[in-house]
């Protein structure tokens, strides 16, 4: 490609690209980091120092998605504005500076899961090196591992609105308070963990859903982690017995409903699939 831009967050595959990138092609290789209320602080720090590390040049852009009313009324095609938000931001940035080809972290399996954004990506023709030559995620993390990066066994960590569900609003302050959330959490140990962010009777409810290896560590400071919370915001704190498995959110919607672009803001009802049995700390 020559010169290419990648679309950098810091997470397993767009870390392992990045790296493979900068050492094919050293300064002709530029890293992109989208800037907004969905990507954790700690996150963007990480990404930043591991970028450092690398020695690749990065630059970060201020995206807008939360402007655009159909990414904030979350539909389950949300992911579809808002990588459309990102590709119309970082596009014209690119060709006007003549920095190359603008590339994603997309992986081999990301073809066979729920990727609305994906269809944003292919309208805007970013190129997926990790998929055009077939690595798989599992691939991608024993050669991160090889290479030494951080990263490789580092747990998936998609962007805040993913706690939301869908026909629930996205906002900056339930961002937030998920995210300040969900540090806490980790740093008592937790590695995998979701705060998902329900609306009761119009307050904040966290449903916590943790790894369910991990959910005993829970009982260890449930009592702190209930102050916490409810200093956060949370009016309830709710735990999944059935532990966390990704793509819960999706559950109970379909790709026809997914992939087309969702074009009102009439809300889409969240898919019911929560245990029966709820324990309340």
């Amino acid at each position: 490609m020559g010169r290419v831009v990648i679309a950098y967050s810091g997470g397993v595959d767009s870390a392992f690209l990045l790296r493979v990138a900068h050492e094919e092609l050293g300064d002709a290789c530029t890293a992109m980091i989208g800037i907004s209320p969905s990507l954790l602080p700690e996150e963007l720090a990480e990404a930043r120092e591991l970028a450092q590390q690398i020695g690749a040049t990065v630059r970060e852009v201020e995206t807008s998605e939360l402007d655009d009313p159909n990414y904030a009324a979350n539909p389950n095609n949300r992911c579809y504005f808002c990588k459309s938000t990102l590709w119309h931001t970082l596009v014209p940035l690119v060709e006007s500076e003549e920095l190359g080809v603008l590339c994603d972290g997309t992986n081999l399996d990301d073809a066979h899961e729920w990727r609305p954004g994906a269809r944003a990506g292919s309208e805007n023709a970013i190129r997926s090196p990790l998929r055009e030559v077939g690595l798989s995620k599992a691939e991608i993390r024993q050669f991160s591992r090889a290479l030494s990066l951080p990263t490789w066994d580092k747990p998936a960590m998609p962007c805040l609105s993913s706690r939301i569900p869908y026909g629930q609003r996205v906002t900056a302050e339930a961002l937030h308070r998920i995210g300040r959330a969900e540090v806490y959490l980790r740093s008592k140990g937790l590695r995998e963990v979701r705060v998902r962010h329900f609306l009761e009777n119009d307050k904040p409810q966290a449903r916590l859903e943790i790894a369910p290896a991990e959910i005993p560590t829970i009982f260890g400071f449930y009592e702190e982690a209930t102050t916490t919370l409810r200093e956060l915001g949370f009016a309830s704190i709710l735990l999944d017995l059935e532990g966390y498995r990704r793509g819960r959110l999706n559950e109970g919607t379909t790709p026809q409903t997914t992939n087309a672009p969702q074009t009102t803001n009439t809300p889409i009802e969240a898919p019911t699939t929560w245990a029966p049995i709820q324990l309340v700390i």
